[in-house]
């Protein structure tokens, strides 16, 4: 069974699944997420025909959440059998060739969160955090179907402000192609449990500094919905190949 795990605005999403049940975080013992776009439940279903349990939304460290409890879902699903984990995000691109609306598939990340699911736990190998394979398959289908699909590095921070200027200059001389507040700790947590990971970032509006516009939520939300088609598409070719 695949996990999905839908960031800000990518709710739509879930409009492509065939539904069987649903289980309100609650009843996981997870805390619903405070973030608008984010519905807080699990919905078990099928995509192009391959079983899926979708994660409608999620927790965050800026909302006062430790990391262990931040990647609980992700515990959760592995053990409902999930083998393979697709995640999604809302983020802001400073990559000048990466335009808002579009994708970033992630080919690996920079955990700038100071924290970890895993203190206290083993050492685990995060050379290859985003499955290649997994990757060279999302690449030719999107290849096939003209489907706009970046790659690059995605940076993970705490939160809840968005970043300054000069922070973004920073991230762009770290190698950061994509900033957000989500994923870095939900990859770290799946890796260490054997799953295929592999993540997408949906580029909702440019980092700070770059252009002279103010960020907003509600920006962010609205560019989900509209890329939202998009990923359906991807999804569903490859998925529906399993």
């Amino acid at each position: 069974m695949i996990g999905i795990v839908l960031g800000s605005g990518l709710g739509p999403l879930a409009d492509a699944v065939v539904v069987e049940r649903e289980v309100p975080f609650s009843e996981a013992g997870l805390p619903a997420s405070s973030v608008p776009g984010h519905a807080g439940k699990f919905v078990f279903g099928t995509l192009a025909g391959s079983p899926v349990v979708l994660m409608k939304g999620r927790v965050h460290l800026y909302e006062g959440h430790p990391a262990r409890l931040v990647t609980a879902g992700v515990r959760w699903m592995a053990g409902q059998g999930v083998k393979q984990l697709i995640l999604t995000n809302a983020a802001g691109t400073l990559n000048p060739q990466f335009h808002p609306g579009t994708w970033m598939m992630l080919s690996d990340h920079l955990n700038l969160t100071a924290t970890s699911p895993l203190e206290g736990a083993d050492f685990i190998d995060l050379s290859v955090a985003y499955d290649a394979d997994w990757r060279a398959t999302f690449r030719s289908a999107a290849a096939a179907s003209g489907t706009v699909l970046h790659e690059g590095v995605y940076a993970g921070l705490r939160g809840p402000q968005y970043e300054t200027p000069a922070e973004i200059r920073m991230l762009h001389t770290l190698g950061a192609d994509a900033v957000g507040m989500s994923t870095v700790l939900e990859t770290i947590q799946a890796r260490s449990l054997g799953l295929q990971v592999a993540a997408f970032s949906c580029l909702t509006n440019w980092a700070a500094g770059i252009t002279a516009a103010t960020l907003d939520h509600h920006e962010v939300l609205e560019t989900g919905k509209q890329a939202a088609q998009s990923m359906i598409g991807l999804l569903t070719q490859v998925l529906g190949k399993k």
